[in-house]
């Protein structure tokens, strides 16, 4: 399995070279404004349609969307049906709406979306996630969402679903008999709890796909792994991340991420040894008379630090907010161009391994700080929830130095902690 990072056909077809492989093309949308998805979505879908023509073999497009549905959902699924009419000239007939990140506790119940915080579960709807500055929202059930975010250009009552009961129940032949019924690009909300709930949906696709209907998915991470028919593994530990032995040297964490689990996951780490904590200061970074200087400064503590003791690059945790949701994500976009420029000034101190904290911060830090182009996906350090790549084709400094990306939404209060002791070897 591997994982580009870079807007680059051949990168694609290196990830996807071998029969049935899996490639993350990570695109960080949620980044951009509505506008730059689009453009994003349409060269990359256009590319893999065309890569499908020169295999000659079929290549399943997943939307790879946040699981707490934060992002361009309506714009990114236009743009790819967009491309594929041109690539073929036949749009997708139904578009699955799949966000259940079941290790992370966000599963889709009588179509409503359900998050687990503190213990208990909450609507969606009514968790931080849905007043993000940027994509906030107020819907827990899939239909009304859908019918929110397109402004109800779409209608709750023209979104199908296929609910636990046609799942278990009706099997695979009732997925297929309700997918046989969409068409017109119509959205199902898939209802799921359980990887079960999944495996039998992807049969019932496939039955569907025989009778010559097609698909486009907008999904969290756990319908990929049903998809692509990745069985479970054990979580990585420092020998599998090393067979040879780790190497001398210490690691840097980048936290960019401002949800309440990351910050917590900080607090938690605080009391590791051994661990130097160096901010990012937000308020200078957004000050043109100060930013620069603000960022050298920063970098080189990171450098200096890096020499004796692991570092934690963090921005401020008081959450800033732009006057509106576009001025937000500029903000956010200005941060995230900061770290990076700590994170590539500081490659010259060699750090033995990389976590970054944060969906945007993980992108940004490897394509940029880290120059990453494309990697092995090695596995992950929590099931379902921590990846670590090994970097293939990157900055020097960076090839083969184990990368963790570490979604800033996901994981209990001590996960952050023990990834990090898991790669300092005390764990």
């Amino acid at each position: 399995m591997a994982a580009v990072t870079v807007l680059d056909p051949e990168q694609y077809a290196a990830g996807l070279a071998e029969p049935g492989s899996t490639c993350f093309i990570l695109t960080n949308t949620r980044s951009r404004t509505e506008a730059e998805a689009v453009d994003v979505n349409r060269s990359v879908a256009g590319d893999l349609f065309d890569l499908g023509a020169r295999l000659g073999a079929p290549i399943a497009v997943v939307s790879r969307g946040d699981s707490t549905l934060r992002g361009h959902v309506i714009a990114e699924v236009s743009a790819l049906q967009f491309a594929r009419r041109e690539a073929t000239g036949r749009a997708y007939d139904g578009v699955l709406l799949v966000p259940a990140f079941i290790e992370a506790g966000r599963v889709t119940e009588g179509d409503v979306h359900w998050a687990r915080a503190g213990g208990e579960w909450v609507p969606v709807g009514e968790t931080e996630f849905a007043r993000d500055a940027t994509f906030g929202y107020t819907a827990s059930d899939l239909k009304e969402f859908v019918a929110e975010k397109s402004g109800a250009a779409i209608a709750a009552a023209d979104v199908r679903s296929i609910g636990l009961d046609d799942i278990r129940d009706g099997g695979p032949a009732r997925v297929a008999e309700i997918l046989g019924g969409v068409s017109g690009g119509t959205f199902v909300v898939v209802n799921a709890i359980e990887y079960s709930d999944l495996e039998t949906v992807v049969l019932g696709i496939h039955e569907a796909e025989r009778a010559g209907r097609s698909f486009l998915y907008r999904a969290g991470p756990s319908f990929v792994r049903a998809l692509a028919g990745l069985e479970p593994r054990d979580p990585l530990r420092a020998a599998d991340i090393w067979p040879a032995g780790a190497p001398d040297g210490h690691g840097l964490v980048v936290a960019g991420s401002h949800v309440a689990v990351t910050s917590r996951q900080l607090d938690v780490l605080r009391s590791r040894p051994g661990v130097m904590w160096i901010e990012l200061d937000v308020a200078a970074v957004a000050d043109g008379a100060r930013r620069d200087a603000h960022v050298e400064e920063v970098a080189a503590r990171v450098r200096s630090g890096l020499a004796s003791s692991e570092v934690v690059l963090f921005t401020s945790r008081a959450l800033s907010r732009g006057s509106d949701a576009d001025d937000s994500l500029r903000l956010s976009r200005a941060v995230s161009a900061a770290l990076v420029d700590v994170v590539r000034a500081a490659r010259a101190a060699r750090p033995a391994w990389v976590v970054a904290k944060g969906g945007i911060t993980s992108h940004d830090v490897a394509a940029h700080g880290l120059g990453i182009r494309r990697a092995e996906v090695l596995g992950q350090m929590r099931t379902g929830l921590v990846s670590v790549f090994r970097p293939v084709e990157a900055a020097p400094e960076a090839v083969g130095v184990p990368y963790v990306v570490f979604a800033g939404n996901v994981g209990d209060d001590t996960l952050l902690a023990e990834v990090v002791d898991v790669l300092r070897g005390v764990a």
